[in-house]
């Protein structure tokens, strides 16, 4: 029954989780929350992982009730992500490897989530859209890879999000896109956005550049709400991302899909993909909160798949990475 620690700190968030055979036992986390109107930088984010891990091990293993005897592999997230938060964590997964003289696993941050919705879920093969401030793909597994069927051609949803929130100075507690998806519940109206699914593919950029353009002046002539605008950004680019699901999940001819990320959480693109999969007859899954948002469980799991498959990361290959394709992994876990 081996037990695997991981360490996830690839954005703004930093957790620590404990997984033994499918089960999590611990997966306390810690986030960097700033002002509102800002984003997060790299170095002060990696200055607050830094302030916090070692705490934050220390709960991992109060709360599971196991001592460094019991670990038998710690897992770090090898990328993509930020550089600076990225290194402090995996130094510290690094460091714990060798005082512990445990084996180590870089792992790819989005196959945790995907790993992780899979263990949550209980879905056995489906269509994942994969959704969070950094990454946007949607993706099915084929031949020992996880196949990315399409993807954002600029930024993240979640960034587009974000960002947003910050043209509306929206607080970041617990996080934006919460506070965004909060508002966007009291939207009466819908303002017409630029919709732009290319192919397989979908482009937030624009949109983002349309809505920070018009957003103070149609506040100020009383055209909108603030909530009307969170409600129309939600709608559209939510439907963008149905809209490219439903059409990878004819292709794969797919029962299943499985939403992962942070901006998995959100209810109202729930229940837009739940509509589009009972339209399907197909069924959705998805986590909440203590799952869909990074988290140290998550690494942890697909850490425990790759050790179960034999998968090590020799110490003068435990770097880091900005840049790391999901479709990059050879899943050799999975028939």
């Amino acid at each position: 029954m081996p037990t695997v620690l991981g360490f996830e700190g690839s954005a703004n968030k930093i957790g620590v989780g404990v997984v033994r055979d499918g089960a999590v036992l611990a997966n306390p986390r810690r986030t960097y929350v700033t002002p509102a109107g800002t984003g997060f930088l790299p170095g002060d984010t990696a200055r607050h992982h830094r302030a916090v891990v070692l705490d934050l091990l220390q709960e991992a293993l109060t709360e599971a009730g196991l001592t460094s005897q019991d670990i038998d592999c710690i897992a770090y997230t090898k990328g993509p992500g930020m550089g600076a938060p990225l290194v402090s964590v995996a130094v510290v997964a690094r460091t714990v490897a060798q005082l512990w003289n445990k084996p180590l696993l870089g792992v790819n941050h989005c196959i945790g989530h995907i790993e992780m919705g899979r263990l949550i879920t209980g879905a056995t093969s489906p269509t994942v859209l994969y959704v969070s401030g950094g990454n946007t793909q949607v993706i099915a597994y084929s031949e020992h890879r996880y196949r990315i069927f399409g993807e954002t051609i600029d930024i993240a949803v979640g960034n587009c999000l974000d960002r947003f929130a910050r043209v509306l100075k929206i607080s970041n507690d617990p996080s934006p896109g919460y506070n965004i998806e909060q508002m966007a519940k009291r939207g009466k109206k819908l303002v017409e956005l630029p919709y732009t699914v290319k192919g397989m593919d979908v482009s937030f950029s624009g949109i983002l550049s349309f809505i920070e353009d018009v957003a103070q002046r149609m506040l100020a002539t009383g055209e909108c709400t603030p909530e009307d605008l969170c409600f129309s950004l939600q709608e559209t680019v939510f439907a963008m991302l149905v809209e490219i699901t439903e059409r990878a999940m004819a292709h794969c001819g797919s029962q299943e899909a499985l939403v992962v990320g942070g901006v998995g959480c959100n209810m109202r693109l729930q229940e837009m993909m739940e509509t589009m999969c009972q339209e399907r007859g197909a069924r959705l899954f998805a986590t909440d909160e203590r799952f869909c948002i990074d988290n140290g469980a998550m690494i942890a799991q697909a850490g425990w798949e790759m050790f179960q498959a034999g998968h090590r990361t020799p110490l003068s290959e435990s770097g880091v990475t900005q840049r790391f394709r999901t479709d990059e992994v050879e899943v050799t876990w999975r028939d």
